[in-house]
């Protein structure tokens, strides 16, 4: 674990030298993340985006089975995190209509970068 902080220190240090990213700069981007932070704090977004990650594509009712989750709170997380740029929804119409979720970049990215926040946690 040590390593991978000292990794992330070494990577900031890096970007704020060749990137010419002012310290003002920084504390914009850091306040942007605020509302990422926010998000995934939220009671089953993580949980969600966790199953999409390791599934890859998964329909409505398998994310409710999975996670176990009614599907009014599925439903206006799943809303929330297609807004906020985290998911894709697809939608395959014919009888039976059948919506899917996906992670977009976003979501893979936020994924990736929470591993880490969710193994310190835990030591």
């Amino acid at each position: 674990m040590s390593q991978t902080l000292r990794g992330i220190e070494d990577t900031l240090k890096r970007i704020l030298e060749h990137q010419e990213l002012s310290l003002e700069d920084l504390k914009t981007v850091i306040q942007g993340l605020e509302q990422s932070f926010t998000m995934l704090s939220q009671k089953w977004n993580l949980e969600i985006l966790y199953t999409l990650f390791l599934k890859s594509t998964v329909g409505f009712s398998g994310l409710k089975k999975i996670l176990g989750v009614n599907s009014r709170t599925l439903s206006d997380k799943l809303k929330s995190l297609k807004q906020y740029g985290y998911i894709t929804r697809k939608v395959e119409t014919g009888p039976p209509l059948r919506v899917e979720y996906s992670l977009t970049t976003k979501g893979k990215n936020t994924i990736l970068l929470a591993l880490p926040l969710l193994y310190y946690s835990a030591v």
